[in-house]
């Protein structure tokens, strides 16, 4: 989820709700501990150098439980973090501690923010000889791309 579209559901909502992707709920007397930006350069296995941008919002949760973030209160944090960090509409990732660090992609779900597990993955399965699985489609289903130029490789 993009920064913009977390902050349309913010404004939409009365309470703030989080819950992993499981349905275990999230306190909710979290704080938002740090809104930041993460950019990381890496060369994947089949030596492409990739580079990705996200922005981390990290939940935490103490004693205090009487702690109730408000969405619009959280929106306007986010809306000044924006500023100040010069942060473009990114992906959001979640930081959030169950038995380590977790990171989590988000999704909104019944008005409720559902941190989604995040899995890895081979970015260059080709390269590796992973064999990837083919989806068989009906021809009908098939759509010819609108443009195809030689090289772009849709021919």
């Amino acid at each position: 989820m993009k920064i913009s579209e977390f902050i349309k559901h913010l404004n939409t909502l009365d309470h703030l709700n989080f819950q992993l992707e499981n349905g275990t709920p999230v306190p909710a007397h979290i704080h938002v501990t740090e809104v930041g930006v993460r950019s990381k350069r890496f060369i994947d296995c089949g030596g492409v150098l990739r580079e990705e941008k996200t922005a981390v919002l990290q939940l935490w949760y103490a004693n205090d439980l009487t702690h109730r973030l408000a969405p619009k209160k959280l929106a306007s944090i986010i809306k000044e973090s924006e500023k100040q960090l010069e942060i473009d509409d990114l992906e959001i990732e979640i930081e959030y501690l169950t038995q380590t660090i977790g990171i989590y992609n988000l999704k909104f779900s019944d008005s409720v923010f559902v941190l989604m597990f995040k899995l890895t993955a081979c970015l260059a399965p080709d390269f590796c000889g992973i064999k990837t699985e083919k989806k068989n489609q009906p021809l009908s289903q098939l759509t010819a791309p609108v443009s195809c130029k030689p090289g772009s490789g849709c021919c």
